[in-house]
């Protein structure tokens, strides 16, 4: 093995600490996976390491050396979902860009474990502050910042005027599906989000 002058290996200095643990990403990517399934599963409440560390076919210790808590474990998944964020539409009309984000929105809340996990967590999160505010950043700041950018090239286009509410158009764009999927669960029918869309640009005044 080469060594340097002083006939030391220079490789050393980049060695891991003797003792170090080495966090394996494949274990990471299967304990984030399990924490959808679980909550999914059980809820907030009732989900525990134990759990997520069996449907993730880890030790326990693998999980307490990422996160501390379930709460923590819960809040850097959250946070993932939020930076992900919304694909930003560019169809070249206002209708249509609304028309894209309700067909994205529309299948996620359909997936069986969001329509489990979303309603359970809010309601966790009036009792957590820490959840509440990992919450906003996923299901509206992340969210926000994509219907600015669609309300502002509408406003460019001149489909919209400059004074638009970018907070109402949010509204419009996610709570009749929330609604709709989450709350009465009900199946959209047929011609629905088109008709949506269509409501949602007139609302915003659209010309």
């Amino acid at each position: 093995m080469a060594k340097n002058g002083n006939g030391n290996d220079p490789a050393a200095g980049r060695r891991a600490p003797a003792g170090a643990a080495v966090l394996r990403e494949d274990k990471t990517e299967a304990i984030r996976a399990a924490v959808f399934e679980e909550l999914a599963a059980v809820g907030f409440a009732r989900m525990s390491i134990e759990g997520i560390a069996r449907r993730a076919g880890v030790g326990k210790t693998a999980v307490y050396r990422r996160w501390r808590s379930k709460l923590h474990l819960v809040l850097d998944v959250v946070s993932a979902v939020a930076a992900a964020g919304l694909p930003t539409p560019d169809t070249g009309s206002l209708r249509g860009d609304v028309r894209m984000l309700l067909e994205v929105a529309a299948r996620a809340l359909r997936h069986p474990m969001a329509s489990q996990i979303i309603p359970d967590l809010l309601a966790e999160a009036a009792r957590s502050p820490e959840l509440a505010t990992a919450l906003r950043a996923a299901l509206h700041d992340s969210q926000e910042g994509v219907a600015a950018a669609v309300v502002a090239s509408a406003v460019a286009r001149g489909e919209l005027p400059q004074d638009v509410d970018t907070r109402l158009a949010l509204d419009l764009l996610t709570g009749p599906l929330y609604w709709r999927l989450l709350v009465v669960r009900d199946e959209l029918p047929k011609g629905y989000l088109d008709a949506l869309a269509g409501s949602v640009a007139a609302a915003l005044g659209a010309e």
